[in-house]
């Protein structure tokens, strides 16, 4: 069964072309047109991952982001016309797994949408599980505990934390990151990294300002310790 996209966008030409390639790929695809009808669509549809524009009627679609990430862990990339990198990372703090900038092409959009699907399916051929302290990941069950509770982090948040659990230690500059969950690594996107490091700290560090676990390495990037 193809797997389905929903299409967040209140410009028609180019959820037309958006469409058009996305099902040349194979993937299904359904639309709405403002952030209230997009909850709607999104609660029916159950897609496998939503391409959101942030400038969108009725509802912004940050607050849609807001509202999806409340009740879902799908992967969200964003569409956005905005050029400051704030409102990107606003997006990204919000739990969006990536973001694409207007004018774009649309075959970038379906290399896109693959990379972050790939990332979400869990491919891994032996399921392995991860532990340092009270944190438990589990790779195979793409789940993640801190003190035998269940934490929720998005695709890129999972994807992060396991890629320096599995190199304990090492210090990783922010495009290494991006490289390792992304399959690509870009200048002008190394500073997204810092935005989905906060995230991932206010959900399995105990004192997120003082972290024990994933901590910073100034002028590199990010590192893991496996220190209690």
């Amino acid at each position: 069964m193809a797997k389905k996209i929903l299409v967040v966008e209140d410009e028609k030409k180019l959820v037309a072309i958006v469409r058009g390639y996305l099902e040349q790929a194979g993937f299904a695809v359904v639309t709405a047109s403002d952030g209230q009808e997009a909850l709607t669509v999104f609660r029916h549809e159950k897609p496998a991952l939503v391409l959101l524009d942030l400038n969108l009627p009725k509802m912004d679609g940050l607050d849609v982001c807001r509202a999806l990430r409340k009740e879902s862990n799908v992967p969200v990339i964003m569409l956005t016309a905005r050029v400051e990198e704030a409102d990107r990372l606003v997006g990204l703090e919000l739990g969006a797994d990536d973001y694409i900038v207007k004018p774009f092409s649309p075959r970038e959009v379906v290399a896109r949408v693959r990379a972050v699907l790939r990332r979400t399916e869990g491919e891994s051929a032996k399921p392995e599980v991860l532990t340092a302290g009270d944190l438990t990941v589990d790779l195979g069950k793409h789940s993640v505990q801190v003190h035998d509770r269940a934490v929720e982090l998005t695709p890129t948040e999972f994807d992060l934390l396991a890629v320096m659990m599995q190199n304990p230690g090492r210090a990783f500059t922010r495009l290494q990151l991006l490289d390792q969950v992304q399959g690509q690594a870009f200048e002008g996107y190394e500073r997204t990294v810092d935005a989905h490091i906060k995230n991932l700290r206010q959900k399995i560090e105990p004192d997120p300002k003082n972290p024990r676990h994933v901590l910073t390495v100034f002028g590199v990037g990010y590192k893991f310790t496996e220190a209690a």
